[in-house]
């Protein structure tokens, strides 16, 4: 497998899949289309699962996203959800000083699929 990696622009994310099991997730996402720009990232995360290394690092740090948008990081998320039977799975996400919109969002997250985060805070 290759790296994935597509650039930010004012509507969607810096999103990098490394296949040594680290992924970023970085910026903003308002994108109109969001199942158009998340289509080949879920197909990749699916051939990533067929052989995932011990531990996969996800690093999520949108800014903001809209509720469209939502629906696809859960779907991201679910998509990982299996890796944990055989292997570590790792959910970092990144919120700013004051942000408790992001900050509940993961939350949400964290309790919906049952898994811990690290919610890391910067200024």
């Amino acid at each position: 497998m290759r790296t994935m990696t597509i650039e930010a622009t004012n509507n969607t994310p810096w999103i990098e899949l490394d296949p040594s099991g680290i992924f970023s997730f970085k910026g903003r996402f308002i994108h109109e289309e969001p199942s158009q720009f998340f289509t080949p990232v879920i197909k990749w995360l699916k051939e990533y699962k067929k052989d995932p290394p011990p531990v996969t690092i996800v690093n999520v740090d949108l800014e903001y996203f809209s509720c469209m948008a939502s629906r696809y990081i859960l779907q991201v998320l679910e998509t990982l959800l299996p890796l944990r039977k055989n292997n570590r799975l790792v959910i970092n996400w990144y919120y700013e000083n004051g942000d408790e919109d992001i900050l509940e969002r993961g939350q949400y997250y964290e309790a919906l699929f049952n898994i811990e985060f690290n919610f890391i805070e910067y200024s």
